[in-house]
């Protein structure tokens, strides 16, 4: 195992004995074997280490909603609890409190006054990512944290969590190689990670866009299988009218009648061509959006980690650096000046204090570099799964396209044929007679797609043309 794991043997982490004294050594993070900063690990690992599904069950009081409770499931330990948002965020504080070091992804806003559906359910999808990318992030997943926020069914859950780290130190503290951070990493350590941060800020801007595109398709579809259905069901209505014909518009013939009975038959084929169009909107929603979302929240974690290192240690660092500095020259100035020999020492025995304080910053300096080396490294164990999410994409277009042509073909054929049969109705002469025309042109539209498709389809055509308005008089 490349990351730093933990050692503490713990029976029962859904309950873990918070009273009980807490030895330094249980804590340790156990020692690599190889070179502990490179990793094994490969996509498929990462993805079955635990599947977290995250259902909204909103719990109502008089008229209006108080608040939302989520039903948290895991794959990995076989059980489900009930989590508020409140929740969440204690389990976030704690991991970044535990975690400094490490990619913690964020999360979704607070609801605000008079949030809608359309918003809960963002958030819903919001926090499903977050806890499956945490729950498949290496140190996490083996932490004492995920397991009592995945498997914990009491109701002080959030007290639960705080005693877990209150006291224990973050991941610098309990990790065995903390000090030893410095002698893994390579000689340009710094200008690697701006080179890696330059790369992971420009796929975060392309993903990013190519995700908002992704998004707009799929809500066109939607909206798209709104409209044909409307325009079905229109087209339904006239069929479906029942007002009475006065005789001296029909001119003996049933011209009406039979643009009618048409008509509906065409609605059938636009409420199938609505049906396609939800399927594949949904489909990309699942398959293609969310997953380039899951994508961005764990870049956007990356850029937030570095952000934190140049921010939280490099800046503390400096600060520290400063100080040091400054007391040098304070006590350059009291020996030039013979000054007491108390205020003499008690200077000097802060200097000590503040080199101390100066060598366990470049410590976590190093030790953050390190964690970010590693971070570095998931992103790119993660990359494969862009060509998932565009496969995905692609095969979704394609198939919704041969649907659509497939579709449109029916009704073009509609069309075509409607005039026909009511010409032949006016000259007195069966329907059966075009019934080798609708044939023919089935067989020459199917049969550049291939054998098998060619026969399948067939027959649903012919199943769906003996339920229309095409049925043949033999």
């Amino acid at each position: 195992m490349s990351y730093c794991t933990k050692e503490r043997a713990c029976s029962d982490l859904a309950k873990p004995p918070v009273n009980e004294p807490r030895e330094a050594e249980q804590f340790l993070m156990q020692t690599p074997q190889g070179n502990p900063l490179l990793l094994s690990h490969t996509l498929q690992e990462l993805l079955s280490k635990d599947s977290v599904q995250v259902e909204l069950i909103p719990e109502k009081k008089g008229l209006f909603l108080k608040h939302v409770e989520y039903e948290v499931s895991s794959k990995r330990f076989k059980c489900s609890v009930y989590r508020r948002y409140n929740d969440f965020v204690v389990f976030h504080e704690m991991l970044l409190q535990k975690f400094p070091y490490r990619m913690v992804p964020a999360l979704p806003p607070k609801r605000m006054l008079g949030a809608d559906r359309e918003f809960i359910e963002s958030r819903r999808r919001a926090l499903k990512r977050f806890i499956n990318l945490v729950a498949r992030h290496p140190p996490f997943s083996e932490d004492v944290l995920l397991k009592l926020f995945l498997s914990f069914s009491g109701s002080d859950v959030q007290n639960k969590l705080r005693e877990l780290v209150q006291g224990v130190g973050d991941e610098f503290v309990t990790c065995r190689l903390a000090t030893q951070a410095k002698d893994f990493l390579p000689a340009d350590i710094q200008a690697q990670f701006a080179a890696s941060r330059e790369l992971i800020r420009n796929i975060y801007n392309s993903f990013y866009k190519l995700r908002d595109r992704a998004e707009r398709i799929a809500s066109r579809a939607i909206d798209n299988a709104s409209d044909l259905l409307i325009f079905g069901k229109e087209l339904s209505a006239l069929g479906s009218d029942t007002t009475p014909l006065p005789s001296w518009a029909a001119l003996n013939n049933n011209t009406w009648g039979t643009l009618k009975q048409a008509l509906k038959g065409l609605s059938v084929e636009f409420a199938l061509l609505a049906d396609k169009a939800v399927q594949q909107g949904k489909q990309e929603e699942n398959d293609v959006v969310e997953k380039l979302n899951l994508f961005l929240d764990l870049l956007q974690s990356y850029k937030d980690l570095c952000e934190r290192h140049e921010k939280g240690v490099l800046h503390k660092h400096q600060r520290a650096l400063h100080k040091y500095s400054m007391m040098k020259k304070q006590m350059m100035s009291a020996t030039v000046q013979n000054k007491e020999p108390e205020s003499v020492e008690q200077l000097e025995s802060r200097i000590v204090e503040q080199e101390n304080a100066i060598i366990t910053m470049e410590l976590r300096n190093y030790f953050s570099l390190y964690c970010l080396h590693q971070e570095t490294q998931l992103i790119h164990i993660y990359l494969p799964l862009t060509s998932h999410i565009l496969g995905a994409f692609v095969n979704s277009q394609i198939q919704g396209h041969k649907e659509a042509v497939l579709q449109d073909g029916v009704l073009s054929l509609k069309l075509k044929i409607a005039p026909k049969q009511l010409s032949l109705k006016q000259q007195g002469k069966p329907v059966a007679v075009i019934w080798p025309h609708v044939m023919e042109w089935h067989l020459v539209q199917l049969k550049p797609l291939g054998p098998h498709f060619w026969w399948q389809k067939t027959k649903e055509l012919c199943m769906g043309l003996t339920h229309g308005f095409l049925l043949p008089t033999l």
